[in-house]
């Protein structure tokens, strides 16, 4: 049989399979006795099991099977769940999220998971416990070296050392269970043995003692001409270091270590290690509608649709939305009664298919908000913070378009919102706050547009310090510092580069400011704004379009030349007199409903060749608006409201300043897209 036949259907269920395992697990660590919960994980880990084995890909079968074994035992009631449990399984679904991607690169699902099975096999033997009884003498028990402890090179520059008058140490170190950062404290320990001597050997390597895969305990093979007490009495004094012991080595143990007993790596050093902030749990979303995870199974009353065709069809309706314009336009030129009732019936059906083709691209934001709360559960953990991420509006729908392209800057938000927003602990606890934080992730609909939120009751923004941070990066002047409100002074955290981190992290930022998420939302057609209170919390508010394909504009004209202007950026049209355009500063400005706007220029914006709105009386205009900021667009004349295909302008026309796409119109004329947002700078 031909599997490759089967090998979309395979990664598709997969990805569904293995983001119900995520939430059902995140779901059980907050209620680890609901043993219902359990029975929805088996079911879906057995299936995964038998899909996997079915294809051949025998690694994530054998991964599968011994993650189903731990689950078949706690939901007989013959083990409970413990936090050690929980993150050997999320790190099981790490391993398995990461073989799926393999195979949806073209891979066969291959990965090193013998730490992990091992430390599944430990659990189901009940040899994890005894191993957390032990860990506390481990070091003053002096274990045996792991296999292949040093190499021929390492031996030589040992013997060399010790023929000079230096001493060669073995140094095992074990840290406290309650330690959460645990490559920071080995960092410690190397960086006080760096002062002391030359380190020759790290057990585990130094890149997994970075990478915190290891549990509690390792050993450093070490060059000094101190004694082994002193250094390990200094070692001992490393906050949250529970017990070290060094030992001086001498030839036939050098000899040892070199050509050790071939030994299976013991499960115990296969604990789970924390899940890197960096690597957040991101199962690839197919976007179609997703399996219930638990329950009775429902009868499918729905089938999977490649991305690829959908895009096909909405390029074919986009040609017959261009060609029935064009039939609109010649039905009111020629003026036949049959045409015309032909040709409205036409719109009418294809007004229909419209709203069809648009509705089977709209995919729940829910495939991208899934993936957040093993992300924040993981950094949480990280950074030693209790956060409780309450998400709704999960159902509200966005084209595809507009979904792929939001993951990122929600991540950047809710990792800005965790690591800077909310305060530790103990900060909470002083500030007279519930020691758990609360993330709010919202999304809903208004009008043509969805809003999507993200809220902490934390810190909230220091304007001091934004201020004197923008005067600092000449941003802004001290006059002009003083004259901003409080929403202007929050908002200038997306100015390019701006961050007010003390210490640049790899939880959020990395010094590049919010300035990326409100270039990616522009790039959308969207806009982001902040509302924040000091000591009470902030709130990211992110307007996006339904759609980015097909949109309704205002059509305009600029002497012989037609533009549009998306409708959802134009509040009101109106027609102004020349006299009623004041010069305020050197800038023209109008009033409109009790203020006063800028008056902005289309065709000198475009360089139009033929329309000058000098020679005019009286100018219609256009009122755009973006956030809180308002501006009036002179143009020639109006032509109405159409619902228009974008297009892309491609390599020809490149980044033109002000012109975001091009359609075709009825005539067969081509109209470039204006870009509301671009008229504002």
């Amino acid at each position: 049989m031909d599997m490759n036949a089967y090998l979309s259907m395979f990664i598709d269920e997969s990805q569904d399979h293995l983001q119900a395992l995520n939430e059902n697990l995140l779901k059980l660590e907050g209620d680890p006795n609901d043993l219902s919960i359990v029975q929805v994980i088996f079911r879906s880990a057995h299936t995964l099991k038998g899909m996997s084995a079915t294809m051949g890909f025998e690694d994530l079968a054998s991964l599968t099977h011994e993650m189903e074994n731990v689950l078949d035992l706690v939901r007989n009631g013959k083990l409970a769940m413990d936090a050690f449990i929980f993150d050997v399984l999320f790190k099981g679904l790490d391993a398995l999220e990461s073989m799926v991607g393999d195979i949806t690169a073209g891979g066969q699902g291959k990965a090193d998971v013998g730490t992990i099975v091992g430390a599944l096999k430990s659990i189901v033997d009940g040899s994890y416990l005894t191993r957390s009884q032990t860990a506390a003498t481990a070091a003053a028990a002096a274990p045996a070296a792991p296999a292949a402890a040093i190499d021929e090179f390492q031996l030589s520059v040992l013997k060399q050392s010790m023929d000079s008058g230096l001493k060669a140490l073995r140094i095992d170190v074990s840290l406290e269970e309650s330690c959460v950062l645990k490559a920071a404290r080995a960092y410690m320990v190397f960086n006080l043995l760096e002062e002391k001597g030359e380190v020759v050997k790290a057990i585990p390597s130094v890149t997994e003692l970075e990478q915190e895969q290891f549990d509690r305990s390792f050993t450093v093979i070490f060059v000094t001409e101190h004694d082994a007490k002193g250094l390990e009495e200094a070692v001992a004094g490393i906050s949250e270091v529970e017990a070290a012991r060094a030992e001086e080595l001498d030839a036939g143990t050098l000899e040892s270590l070199a050509r050790p007993e071939p030994a299976a790596k013991p499960a115990s050093s296969a604990a789970a290690p924390t899940a890197q902030p960096g690597k957040p749990a991101e199962a690839a979303s197919t976007g179609e509608a997703r399996k219930p995870a638990g329950g009775a199974p429902a009868a499918s009353r729905t089938i999977r649709v490649d991305i690829e065709r959908l895009d096909a069809l909405m390029n074919l309706f986009s040609e017959l939305l261009i060609d029935r314009s064009r039939l609109e336009q010649l039905a009111t030129e020629i003026g036949r009664g049959e045409l015309t009732e032909t040709v409205e019936h036409l719109s009418r059906i294809s007004g229909d298919l419209q709203s069809i083709v648009l509705k089977l691209r709209m995919v729940p934001v829910d495939t991208v908000f899934n993936r957040f709360p093993r992300m924040i559960r993981d950094l949480a953990r990280s950074l030693d913070k209790k956060v409780e991420l309450v998400v709704t509006g999960a159902d509200t729908e966005l084209d595809r378009t507009v979904i792929d392209e939001i993951g990122d800057p929600l991540v950047h938000l809710l990792r800005n919102s965790l690591d800077h927003g909310l305060e530790t602990t103990e900060g909470r606890l002083q500030a007279g706050k519930p020691e758990t934080g609360t993330i709010w992730l919202r999304a809903y609909h208004s009008g043509n547009h969805v809003f999507i939120e993200v809220e902490e009751d934390g810190r909230g923004i220091n304007s001091a310090k934004v201020k004197a941070k923008a005067v600092e990066n000449g941003v802004l002047s001290l006059d002009e510092a003083a004259k901003l409100t409080v929403d202007e002074v929050n908002n200038l955290i997306f100015a390019p580069g701006f961050s007010t981190a003390d210490q640049i992290s790899d939880i959020s930022g990395r010094g590049v400011g919010l300035d990326v998420v409100r270039s990616k939302i522009l790039s959308l057609g969207g806009n982001v704004s902040v509302e924040s209170k000091e000591g009470a919390g902030s709130k990211f508010s992110i307007q996006l379009p339904l759609t980015l394909s097909i949109i309704t504009a205002m059509l305009v004209k600029l002497g012989s030349e037609k533009y549009a202007v998306p409708l959802t950026s134009i509040v009101e049209t109106g027609i102004v007199k020349k006299e009623a355009i004041l010069t305020v500063h050197g800038n023209r400005m109008m009033s409109y409903r009790n203020a006063v706007i800028p008056v902005v220029s289309l065709s000198r914006v475009l360089g139009a060749p033929d329309f000058c709105e000098d020679d005019e009386e009286e100018s219609e205009y256009i009122v755009i608006r973006k956030g809180d900021k308002w501006a009036a667009v002179i143009v020639d004349d109006f032509i109405g409201q159409s619902d228009i295909v974008l297009k892309s302008t491609g390599a020809y026309l490149g980044q033109t300043p002000a012109i975001s796409g091009a359609t075709i119109l009825g005539d067969g004329q081509v109209a470039l897209i204006i870009d509301p947002n671009a008229l504002f700078k």
